[in-house]
């Protein structure tokens, strides 16, 4: 399949001239079909059949494994959760902290990365401390220095504010060598470019579908290491957290399944699986250049001296400085382009997915 193939078959950009997949994607009709055609299955069907749970925990199940291959991990190490704030609290509220804890985080952070820590630093009388970044970057040794105490660490492998790439690897073998465990947001990652959480060595990675991999909104992910499942314990149970629910005892699931809950709707999870296996289809080498022609053509647009994410290809994420950026934006909106703007730095972003194209660029360019 080409980028191409894939961008006819999505409605939401008919309509517009799209460049905001970075907040959320628009789902190409195969991957609708998919959630649909799950709904369907379940609702009309199953309950004659096989019955609703054992149609739901199928699907589950086979999002599990997408997610594992789509990750190159383990599937005991995965569990599925709704989103990836919905992610980040599973592990937040499952660690065992104590007064004093510190939890070390970056001013380059979604709300998903900090809203969980300043609620534990409320309840459970935690330090927050907030490593100030430089242009999208991490310094090394003030990385080292703030996490020398740390109890858990988190920040995204890919910044929402710059669209730069941290070091992962890197980072969290700094941070284990303090002995603090590591969360990593890796959001904006999927359906951009592969991806391996064994080589990153990461206790957690928490991501979701509906962005770059072009999935419906509801369906997370949570990649988990063995030895982090073995230190935290879940403070949510429901029957799909055990091994046995009828058994009038409970065991944990052994693997990272013991961090989902009860009855979702299982729609989401087989548009998930659904979008994983497309974006195999399409190809990350294709992706990755693809994005990388376009952000070149933008860049080139928009001049060295409005960019604010670096002008050497690192994502789709291209944020760039503008005199009112809020009146911009509802000015492109008018025009029919869709772009965002961002809180800190106070700029614009356009988020350049393999299925835009240069008319897209252009128009962008025109507009501005």
């Amino acid at each position: 399949m080409t980028p191409e193939e894939l961008r006819a078959e999505t409605p939401g950009f008919e309509n517009c001239t799209y460049l905001n997949t970075g907040a959320s994607g628009p789902s190409p009709r195969r991957i609708v079909e998919a959630a649909t055609g799950c709904l369907e299955h379940h609702e009309y069907d199953s309950p004659a059949g096989e019955g609703m749970y054992v149609t739901a925990n199928r699907v589950y199940d086979e999002a599990r494994g997408a997610v594992a291959e789509l990750l190159g991990t383990d599937e005991r190490r995965v569990a599925m959760t709704q989103s990836t704030t919905d992610g980040i609290n599973r592990i937040a509220g499952a660690v065992d902290f104590e007064p004093g804890d510190v939890v070390v985080r970056t001013d380059l952070e979604h709300s998903a990365g900090i809203l969980p820590w300043q609620r534990l630093a409320d309840v459970n009388d935690l330090e927050v401390r907030v490593l100030e970044t430089h242009e999208g970057r991490i310094d090394p040794d003030e990385y080292a220095e703030a996490v020398a105490d740390a109890r858990l660490v988190c920040f995204s492998a890919l910044t929402w504010t710059h669209g730069t790439r941290l070091p992962v690897e890197k980072l969290v073998e700094i941070a284990h060598d303090a002995g603090a465990r590591v969360l990593v947001d890796a959001v904006q990652m999927p359906g951009q470019t592969e991806l391996d959480v064994e080589e990153w060595g990461a206790d957690a990675v928490a991501a979701a579908g509906h962005k770059w991999l072009l999935g419906t909104w509801g369906a997370g992910f949570l990649a988990v290491s063995p030895e982090f499942l073995a230190e935290i314990e879940p403070r949510s149970i429901g029957y799909r957290s055990v091994a046995e629910p009828d058994a009038e005892s409970y065991a944990f699931h052994e693997g990272a399944r013991r961090l989902e809950v009860g009855t979702t709707n299982p729609a989401p999870y087989a548009a998930l699986a659904e979008a994983i296996e497309t974006m195999e289809q399409v190809g990350y080498d294709t992706i990755e250049s693809r994005i990388a022609e376009l952000t070149d053509r933008l860049k080139e647009g928009l001049g060295e001296e409005r960019l604010l994410s670096p002008r050497k290809y690192e994502s789709g994420l291209v944020t760039f400085t503008d005199e009112s950026p809020e009146k911009t934006v509802e000015r492109l909106a008018e025009q029919g382009i869709q772009v965002r703007t961002l809180p800190d730095p106070k700029a614009i972003r356009a988020s350049v997915h393999a299925i835009n194209t240069e008319s897209d660029i252009d128009a962008l360019l025109e507009g501005l």
